[in-house]
């Protein structure tokens, strides 16, 4: 128990006892005070200390004595806080189905009084309030409580959902992405290894490089390091696809202006993805990539020849497809034409912090004359789902 609720338990006790035994003079016109009197008064709010670990013999034990008090003769007073003290810990304490016979059982001992003297059946509402209404306040708060920790809960869910979501999205794009460099890189080498040895060697230090910089990137993702890219590299991520042999035109339209993090952080990575699946599936491998800024917007819309194989969503597409909806933004990723596929996406300026941690694209380094274009197969993929 914390020491703040230690405190309140001990000293609630306390304050009905002072209050209790202060009072009682008060009430000897009614009836003889004697030690048994003030003997009530002490049981009673000295059982109120266990209401937290057992409220309901503890409300039972104040009854008790609450229903002596009034048979002795002395009028409803002081010694009620205790007893109601005793049934709002019981409704607050207890589930309802627990609670209610304890507190009827609390009632039935408290209105003993109202048969065997004054007030008589008079008795039986004053009687019955004081245990329903500390009843129905205690039950309410049980409500309230439990109502906000499911909420708590269900935050702490969605947060935890929302966060393995993110992550997993930023493993698919920092691995996703090295892998095809990777792959493109194994390819060349295996190509070339028996007539060109040294363009081989050059093949497996780029393969060293690029898996060195991909895991960099995934240990940068799992640490959450706070910087993601933007536009303002796309450019150099288009340089690295033409190195790997991909024929990229970038047109931007607009003034470029300061993008809003959460934005920019999209769009880069909607760029990159749709770049990297051209690299794993594309007819051929070029590209043609249009960026339009205006002042509450920007505009991304990808080109590519149509892959040989139907068109599916995975993991990619419907990731791109999340970041775009998160922003409040649209994504189309379909066939425009029978030989041409278009992924489009309309980002507004957003104001809210990426959820991403930050990521470099890998280096794609394989020569532009280079005969060998990776294989969706390579990749884990089938002609019937989209790899990574």
């Amino acid at each position: 128990m914390p020491p703040l609720q230690r405190l309140r338990t001990a000293t609630v006790p306390v304050a009905l006892l002072i209050v209790g035994l202060g009072t009682l003079p008060l009430f000897s016109r009614f009836a003889e005070v004697t030690w048994l009197t003030a003997l009530l008064v002490i049981v009673a709010a000295g059982a109120t200390a266990l209401r937290r670990a057992l409220p309901g013999p503890a409300l039972i034990v104040v009854a008790t004595a609450t229903s002596a008090y009034l048979i002795a003769g002395f009028p409803y007073g002081p010694i009620l806080l205790s007893f109601g003290v005793a049934v709002h810990a019981v409704g607050r304490r207890l589930p309802l189905r627990r609670a209610l016979p304890w507190a009827v059982a609390a009632l039935a001992i408290v209105l003993i009084h109202t048969f065997t003297g004054p007030p008589g059946l008079v008795g039986l509402a004053p009687g019955s309030a004081w245990v329903i209404v500390p009843f129905t306040l205690g039950a309410a708060r049980r409500l309230v409580v439990e109502a906000q920790s499911r909420e708590r809960a269900e935050t702490e869910r969605r947060i935890a959902d929302a966060e393995r979501l993110r992550l997993s999205q930023e493993v698919h794009d920092v691995v996703g992405h090295g892998l095809a460099a990777i792959q493109m890189q194994a390819d060349i080498a295996l190509h070339v290894r028996d007539t060109r040895p040294a363009q081989a060697h050059e093949a497996l230090a780029a393969i060293s490089a690029a898996a060195d910089e991909a895991l960099e990137e995934l240990r940068a993702t799992l640490a959450g390091a706070p910087t993601s890219p933007g536009l303002a590299n796309a450019e150099d991520l288009c340089t690295r696809l033409r190195t790997a042999g991909v024929s990229v035109t970038l047109t931007v339209q607009g003034s470029p202006a300061a993008l809003p993090p959460a934005t920019d952080a999209a769009a880069y990575r909607i760029l990159q993805e749709s770049l990297t699946n051209v690299l794993k599936h594309a007819a051929q491998r070029q590209a043609t990539v249009t960026i339009r800024h205006s002042p509450t917007a920007v505009d991304l819309r990808i080109t590519n020849p149509a892959p040989p194989f139907p068109h599916i969503d995975g993991f990619g597409i419907t990731g791109m497809r999340r970041r775009a909806e998160h922003l409040g933004g649209t994504l189309q990723a379909t066939s425009t034409s029978p030989t041409t596929f278009t992924v489009h996406a309309a980002l507004p300026h957003a104001t809210t912090e990426p959820p991403a941690p930050p990521f470099r694209a890998a280096r794609l380094v394989a020569p532009p004359d280079s005969p060998v274009r990776p294989s969706p197969a390579t990749f884990g993929s089938s002609p019937r789902r989209e790899a990574l």
